[in-house]
């Protein structure tokens, strides 16, 4: 239900919309805001909140925009996750972490659908919508199995960094296993990694120049959400350098071995792993077409994976699966 703001002037382009199930006003300005006003005599949360069918509706816009754009998603410090399942994993996480920094603003659902299991205590704000507008906000082409859509913070444990930051103390509360990624570009690969770096208890990902945005609705459906499970870092290689020096980090990347290449390659086996299993270590993934930049061709030791057959090299999603559960933290 479309209501004008009162306290807005009848010519500003100010919109908005009131959810009785939650008592809360949406306001859409230069920003989105929330703001939670005196409970209302005669209401309750058993209350039906109005649909929205229309993707015309200022809420819809807001959150196409975040699904679209990754500057958008930046400013305004939010994230659109698609799936009930991705959704419940974070809730779950947030529960057996007590991590308070995982916070979930509204939860959209198909009109007269039950809110699924587990969602419900965690959701600050109820919207419900009708088909249409569910197919377009999911992105999908049908939306029987898109049970629930949330609207996600972006968690405060992920870094931008400047050239000014270098407060690697504060990127990272423990680093003896951290992720780095150069360049991959694609977004499937890009939240494979980041769910598997959760599965094999890393301790954080550094995002190197080139690389897509964690919080791409590509990447968040293939890392199931864990993009809001594990610190990550966006910077240069100056800021991997300080977290190096900081956390005496050994730098590894993995590289395939063939003729031609100048430096030594280690083969990836239980007793190099073994070696080092107490070292603490950034292991470097290039990207998908081109491999490990210059840099890190220059500041790593290589490390490649032996394989029977023909092929030179593998997926890097697949091949850095197989890097991070070899060197995954001992005894922790």
């Amino acid at each position: 239900m479309e209501m004008q703001c009162s306290s807005c002037n009848p010519q500003s382009n100010c919109a908005s919309i009131l959810y009785l199930q939650t008592h809360k006003i949406w306001s859409f300005k230069a920003r989105l805001s929330v703001t939670q006003p005196q409970q209302q005599e005669g209401t309750s949360r058993d209350e039906k909140p109005k649909l929205i069918s229309s993707t015309s509706n200022p809420f819809v816009k807001h959150c196409l925009k975040l699904r679209n754009s990754s500057s958008y998603r930046r400013s305004h410090g939010s994230a659109l996750l698609v799936g009930a399942t991705p959704i419940r994993e974070i809730c779950r996480f947030r529960e057996s972490f007590q991590d308070e920094s995982v916070i979930m603003d509204c939860l959209i659902l198909p009109d007269k659908t039950e809110i699924p299991d587990g969602l419900d205590e965690f959701a600050a704000s109820i919207v419900r919508v009708s088909s249409i507008v569910m197919r377009k906000l999911s992105g999908l082409q049908s939306t029987d199995s898109i049970d629930a859509i949330a609207l996600m913070k972006i968690p405060a444990r992920f870094f931008n960094v400047d050239d000014d930051q270098k407060n690697c103390q504060k990127w990272f509360p423990y680093a003896h296993r951290i992720l780095v990624l150069d360049g991959i570009q694609d977004p499937g690969n890009l939240g494979t990694l980041l769910r598997s770096a959760v599965a094999f208890r890393w301790d954080g990902v550094f995002l190197l120049p080139g690389c897509c945005d964690p919080f791409n609705e590509k990447a968040l459906r293939a890392s199931r959400g864990a993009s809001f499970q594990l610190p990550i870092v966006s910077g240069s290689w100056n800021h991997l350098e300080s977290l190096k020096k900081e956390f005496q980090l050994k730098l590894l990347a993995g590289h395939p071995e063939h003729e031609g290449l100048v430096k030594p390659v280690c083969l990836l086996s239980p007793s190099f792993c073994d070696s080092i299993s107490d070292t603490p270590l950034c292991l470097v993934l290039g990207n998908e077409g081109n491999g490990l930049s210059e840099k890190s061709l220059q500041a790593c030791e290589l490390v490649s994976i032996a394989m029977t057959g023909e092929y030179e090299s593998l997926n890097v999603s697949v091949a850095g699966g197989i890097f991070l559960y070899m060197l995954q933290p001992k005894n922790r």
